[in-house]
């Protein structure tokens, strides 16, 4: 018997009160119409609720484009299906480093042309705590530059920036974002994906000026 496709789900969870960024507000999520209240609207034992989320775009996992780091760049509208949905990726795994910083070394043995690369630290492990908004591991310049330079479609991550978040510089978003490269930060469940040999999606509303949203992302295993 032929094996079914897997769905690998790879975001967290968007819940009221929860922090994704330090610093930034937590999402509020309510009932615009209660199920009770449009009982008054509708026939007997019928009844809807609608929804209401007031939140930023850093919420979650999310994506950014590069209009979140450049003015003239294009938005949430403005992307490109074909760079965001079933797009070959690949795993690289940094579990045992000896620094927070990851180089350009970790991704030179890696195919990445054209792939959605995503790199594992398991820094998801602590989501939901205070320890997930401190020392986080991330990418260097020189590694963003090599990613560009080689050609990725996309570049995620399960970590609580791509960048180093101890100084206002923000070199690896500066480096992909300039280059048209989606960035997905706040990822989960990468332990899950084999190192290649995978679809990855991750797609957002189709929104006109902003530059961050949150994502589904999931990835599809083929039998």
């Amino acid at each position: 018997m032929q094996q079914s496709t897997r769905l690998i789900e790879l975001s967290h969870v968007i819940e009221d009160g929860m922090l994704t960024y330090k610093g930034l507000p937590a999402p509020v999520i309510c009932d615009h119409i209660s199920r009770a209240q449009s009982r008054q609207t509708y026939a007997e034992g019928t009844e809807f609720q609608i929804g209401k989320i007031t939140l930023v775009s850093n919420t979650g996992t999310y994506i950014d484009t590069p209009f979140h780091r450049f003015e003239a760049g294009f938005d949430l509208s403005g992307l490109p299906l074909e760079s965001i949905t079933e797009v070959e990726g690949v795993v690289v795994r940094q579990l045992n480093r000896s620094s927070r910083a990851i180089s350009r070394a970790a991704f030179e043995t890696v195919d990445v042309a054209g792939k959605a690369v995503l790199v594992h630290t398991n820094w998801a492990m602590h989501w939901r705590t205070d320890r997930y908004f401190e020392g986080h591991p991330f990418l260097t310049s020189d590694a963003a530059e090599y990613l560009r330079d080689r050609g990725v479609t996309l570049v995620g991550i399960d970590s609580y920036n791509i960048d180093n978040t101890d100084d206002g510089h923000r070199p690896v978003h500066t480096v992909l974002l300039g280059a048209g490269i989606p960035i997905v930060e706040h990822m989960r469940g990468l332990e899950q994906l084999p190192d290649s040999g995978f679809r990855f999606s991750a797609v957002p509303p189709k929104i006109k000026g902003m530059g961050t949203f949150p994502v589904r992302a999931y990835a599809v295993l083929k039998p």
